[in-house]
């Protein structure tokens, strides 16, 4: 089985394709002097636009992995967006850890599986 490649950098690709599965690397806010639920919302509206670029939406996420830089401190104000995000459909699989991240002012990354419909 072929894996597509898309929006291909020198060291990864932001999503990777093979038959009907999608994956996407790490994503996260582009402005890192916002606070968590500004980073959240960046995140999950990059998201939507990287799983349209392949094919499918939020609505057939197999799995997310949330990253937060303080899940103590960041926790419930992260929830508020991200319950917002996923108000219109079923609860989505995911699990939410404490990490370090790569760069200091990173509050939040999130991988994510979907598949692409039939």
């Amino acid at each position: 089985m072929t894996v597509q490649r898309l929006h291909v950098a020198k060291r990864f690709s932001e999503i990777a394709i093979s038959g009907n599965l999608v994956h996407l690397a790490g994503q996260l806010a582009s402005d890192f002097s916002l606070d968590i639920k500004g980073q959240t919302q960046q995140t999950l509206d990059i998201i939507d636009q990287f799983l349209a670029d392949a094919g499918t939406d939020k609505s057939h996420i197999m799995s997310v992995t949330i990253y937060l830089k303080d899940i103590d401190k960041d926790y419930d104000a992260f929830n508020e967006i991200w319950d917002a995000w996923v108000s219109n459909i079923e609860a989505l699989p995911r699990a939410c850890v404490e990490a370090k991240m790569y760069h200091p002012d990173v509050l939040v990354e999130m991988t994510v599986v979907a598949v692409k419909p039939e």
